[in-house]
């Protein structure tokens, strides 16, 4: 097995890391929210979460990526709440509909460590960290622990994209494999439908900045990713010129050779299921879907695929 990228460094660098982030929640700006909350007081902004993260659950994914799958899972660890506001998102009661006080408290870095080394002795390929753009400085507090207690999988970041170069920073030389969504292009788009009309261009920094530390998806002799960028595009009814837009950037300005997962699980959830959102609470036609994948050989792209999650 490949060795992970965070056990180059000693357990006092690690543990110097993750100091240093988690001084920046005092007045934070780990996000494009950019909040100023003080976090260490346990104070928070738009992703509900103060001092300590929220796991919503862990367990061995079998429906991610079969790359990441393979056969005896991930170790996912899903992390409640999130810095964006999807009207269709499928996760949107952790993501968005949890509370503070009861299940928002927090995990302490000593119970996530644990989750890490049960998720290894269940025999996980790696750990996946679910929506962490917005503690970072708490998963790298819980990953120094794991790792000076044994852990040596590698460390997938599995994010919206709407992430800080402050935060991604942090993070070099500690994780493996970045899996970014690339959700929508423009910034109407961007702001009816994630609440946020800057997504976009976060989203271009923060995966040019994923690729400059991991490069492309390498896969070892079993089809396990061991070290890249592996993106995912949910193609979306009526959105095809923004998946034209995302994928020709990806082309010309990140690789050719990015591994894009283009997904076609979207169907209307959250406020769009509420009729909120007409235009797009149908799922995207076989038509569409095509024509996304004959956009991605058009543009240049030739790893791509359309698998997990199940």
């Amino acid at each position: 097995m490949t060795r992970p990228a965070y056990l180059s460094l000693s357990p006092r660098e690690l543990a110097d890391r993750a100091e240093q982030a988690l001084g920046q929640l005092a007045a934070c700006r780990l996000c494009p929210r950019e909040c100023g909350a003080d976090r260490l007081a346990d104070k928070w902004g738009a992703c509900k979460t103060g001092r300590h993260a929220v796991v919503t659950s862990f367990f061995p994914h079998t429906g991610e990526e079969r790359c990441l799958s393979g056969r005896r899972g991930s170790g996912t660890i899903f992390l409640g709440h999130c810095n964006l506001r999807c009207v269709f998102c499928q996760n949107s009661d952790i993501s968005q509909g949890l509370k503070p006080g009861g299940q928002t408290s927090g995990v302490r870095p000593q119970t996530i460590a644990a989750m890490m080394l049960q998720l290894q002795e269940e025999g996980c390929h790696n750990i996946n960290f679910v929506t962490p753009e917005h503690v970072v400085p708490q998963v790298l507090e819980a990953l120094a622990l794991a790792a000076a207690n044994g852990l040596s999988l590698p460390v997938v970041y599995n994010t919206s994209a709407y992430d800080s170069l402050e935060s991604l920073r942090l993070l070099d030389g500690v994780v493996d494999v970045y899996m970014p969504d690339f959700k929508l292009w423009s910034p109407a788009a961007c702001r009816r439908y994630l609440m946020a009309g800057d997504y976009a261009e976060h989203a271009r920094a923060a995966i040019a900045e994923m690729h400059r530390q991991v490069g492309t998806l390498q896969l070892d002799a079993d089809g396990l990713a061991t070290r890249g960028v592996l993106l995912r595009h949910l193609v979306m009814p009526g959105l095809l010129e923004e998946t034209r837009a995302i994928l020709g950037w990806i082309a010309r300005e990140v690789s050719p050779d990015t591994f894009v997962n283009l997904m076609d699980q979207y169907r209307p959830a959250n406020r769009v299921a509420g009729g909120r959102f007409p235009e797009i609470a149908r799922r995207p036609s076989r038509a569409e879907i095509a024509e996304a994948y004959r956009v991605a050989r058009e543009v240049g792209l030739h790893r791509f695929a359309a698998e997990g999650p199940q």
